[in-house]
């Protein structure tokens, strides 16, 4: 019996295995670094054409007719093919070019549009901060000079630092508290509880200084009954009215009692999240081994969701710094409750000085940024620790 001879395959028109896409090198050559950049900036220019588009959609002279076929073709196929069109002819570019491109495509116009309404704010703001009221001449740091030697920008500047110590305690506080407790109760009930206590982060800040302005509320005599909530009770307990956001400087944490309702329900919801992450093996060894209840939720509850915390905390604070709308429907900043935000607001759109209201942007973000560092150099240190 004669040996089986092995089959010749002939394998010259086979195709050598292609490696996959994510092994493929990025090659960032010249031609490459070009058709990124006009990758990045094509579609912010034909969206500035959609713009003109839309002016001319304005127009009440216009051809209707004009008009309906232009909205089709710009609201549908325009964006569609915008991106569609861009990807065809990176596409037939070479494989590494391609891939070095493409993300330019997608992630260039969302850059290009980001530094157009971030950067570009923030960098004129503080050209007005170092100009007078009108921007005619410029006039150095005298604006912030004038922010630390007059007595109302150090009232504002006072009264924020007082909210910023306040308000995120007391609001991280009662919300830690909230959310042990209802982690306690059957599900149910949890639920029904837990949309109770987070409903008032449903209202606007403006709804709820309406709101608190009928419990603060105060008629002199002679003015008619009370209609407050705080002073209809102590009238009918015997006692007089009392025009409770006058009462310096108790008028501030009466504001801060607003803003402290309204961020309970955010930290509890938060934190209640958090608390469920908990191991049940560390706190039923815990418990084991004897320690209270208090030991556990401070030895263990504690320390592994601090995290949590400080990003409840450090939002709040950014929040805090921000908060105009409760001092302005309240008081309008007076009887000493100014606060930074609220003074940059008036100081532009009431007093029509950009130099100081531009001074007062840029120390709010002055005070702001320690804030950001915070949470990027922790989310750093839990992405390490993953």
């Amino acid at each position: 019996m004669s040996e089986q001879q092995p089959m010749l395959v002939d394998d010259s028109n086979v195709e050598p295995p292609q490696p996959p896409m994510e092994d493929v090198d990025v090659e960032y050559g010249v031609g490459s670094t070009v058709l990124s950049i006009i990758a990045a900036l094509v579609i912010p220019l034909i969206l500035v054409a959609f713009y003109f588009s839309f002016l001319f959609l304005k127009d009440e002279d216009a051809n209707k007719g004009l008009k309906v076929i232009l909205a089709v073709i710009v609201g549908t196929v325009g964006a569609w093919g915008l991106y569609w069109g861009a990807d065809q002819l990176i596409s037939r570019l070479p494989r590494r070019s391609a891939n070095a491109v493409r993300p330019f495509l997608f992630v260039g116009p969302a850059m290009a549009f980001l530094g157009f309404y971030l950067v570009y704010p923030a960098v004129n703001t503080l050209f007005l901060s170092l100009q007078d009221a009108r921007s005619d001449e410029w006039v150095g740091i005298d604006n912030f000079r004038t922010l630390f030697t007059e007595e109302r920008y150090q009232i504002g500047i006072r009264n924020s630092i007082l909210w910023v110590l306040v308000v995120p305690g007391a609001a991280l506080i009662i919300g830690l508290g909230f959310a042990t407790l209802v982690d306690r109760l059957g599900k149910r009930t949890e639920s029904v509880t837990k949309s109770i206590i987070f409903m008032p982060m449903a209202i606007s800040f403006v709804g709820a200084s309406v709101v608190f302005t009928f419990v603060y509320s105060f008629r002199p005599e002679g003015f008619g009954d009370q209609i407050g909530l705080l002073n209809a009770v102590k009238v009918g307990l015997g006692g007089e009215s009392t025009n409770w956001l006058a009462q310096q400087p108790w008028n501030n944490i009466y504001l801060m009692v607003i803003l402290i309702w309204l961020q309970t329900g955010f930290s509890m919801v938060i934190l209640s999240s958090a608390i469920k992450g908990v191991p049940i093996e560390l706190i039923e060894a815990a418990r084991i081994d004897g320690a209270s209840e208090w030991k556990v939720f401070t030895r263990i509850t504690i320390p592994t969701i601090m995290s949590t915390i400080v990003v409840v905390w450090t939002t709040v604070i950014i929040l805090v710094w921000k908060v105009f709308d409760i001092v302005w429907v309240m008081t309008g900043g007076r009887d000493n409750t100014q606060v930074v935000a609220q003074q940059m607001v008036q100081e532009f759109f009431t007093n029509r000085n950009n130099g100081v209201g531009a001074a007062l942007a840029v120390l709010m973000f002055v005070a702001i940024v320690p804030i950001l560092l915070i949470n990027i150099r922790r989310f750093k240190a839990e992405e390490a620790m993953r």
